[in-house]
């Protein structure tokens, strides 16, 4: 992992390499040239957001401008990690997309009322999974204001 880029990062929660690669492969297609910071879990995506474990040199102060949240994650599930990120003053804000292959109702009922900004169900066609991502980032990283943090 390496360092932020003055608050333009994206932080991808995500444990499944495979959707990891997809991800990272239809970001860079669409030209999405941000910095791309993987957790592969809950407790790494916990540990980059509030500066600990590994992360504890890291200039907390500098959030990333989405987070891309797998709801399936181990050691930390990704509706915890969720109500972690609501509940700190200092990351209640940051707008969060669930992206997620659950077709549970209750996974997304859970994350609205936990918070999310969106809810996207992956697309399993490349493709289409591709237009996902370019229309998530023309809208969090082109139109969408971020909020003061």
């Amino acid at each position: 992992m390496s360092g932020d880029t003055g608050g333009r990062v994206i932080l991808l929660v995500e444990d499944n390499p495979d959707d990891e690669a997809l991800t990272l492969r239809a970001l860079k297609r669409n030209r999405i040239g941000n910095e791309i910071v993987v957790a592969h879990d809950g407790v790494e995506a916990l540990d980059y957001l509030f500066g600990e474990g590994q992360y504890a040199e890291r200039d907390t102060s500098i959030k990333p401008i989405v987070i891309l949240l797998d709801l399936k994650l181990p050691r930390i599930n990704g509706l915890e990690v969720l109500r972690r990120i609501r509940e700190a003053e200092s990351t209640r804000l940051l707008p969060v997309v669930v992206l997620t292959t659950s077709n549970e109702e209750r996974d997304l009922f859970e994350s609205y009322s936990l918070g999310c900004n969106s809810y996207i169900r992956k697309p399993v066609d490349f493709l289409q999974f591709s237009e996902a991502i370019r229309q998530l980032g023309m809208y969090w990283l082109l139109m969408n204001e971020p909020p003061p943090v």
